[in-house]
């Protein structure tokens, strides 16, 4: 498993979706499963926390790579040095209905020697972890 592709359709405009995925600071109140230092600005680091069920918690800081408004957040980390376990993350919307609602897409492509070896083990997990992250948000921009 060299990516993992999850989406979710939410009833909001991209906009709407934007504003509450790049609000680091809110994320405490909506996201379970990751927190964000930082902001959403090509070149910029983050601080990335992933707190996902069954796997113990990760902090690591990716590289911005894509912040386009309101259609893509893009970044790339890697695990201790590249070329180990390098994973670029993106978060996808896709406007729907007019701008109505939105298609969320959240995946990561993994690259390095140890992608077979850590994504067997922990492949799973984190793609169910992506769907919490996708579920919570839906709620936060429809509730909104």
């Amino acid at each position: 498993m060299d990516e993992i592709i999850t989406d979710i359709e939410i009833d909001g405009s991209p906009e709407a979706v934007w504003a509450v995925l790049t609000d680091f600071e809110a994320y405490p109140e909506w996201n379970p499963a990751m927190e964000i230092d930082g902001d959403a600005v090509e070149g910029d680091r983050l601080e990335v926390t992933m707190d996902y069920e069954n796997m113990r918690k990760m902090t690591f800081n990716p590289r911005v790579l894509v912040a386009d408004r309101p259609t893509e957040l893009r970044w790339q980390g890697r695990l201790f040095v590249s070329g180990l376990y390098d994973g670029e993350h993106r978060f996808e919307l896709t406007s729907l209905d007019d701008g109505e609602r939105t298609r969320l897409t959240q995946a990561e492509t993994f690259r390095g020697v140890l992608v077979g070896f850590i994504n067997r083990r922990i492949g799973d997990d984190v793609e169910a972890g992506f769907n919490q992250v996708n579920e919570a948000l839906k709620r936060r921009v429809e509730n909104s």
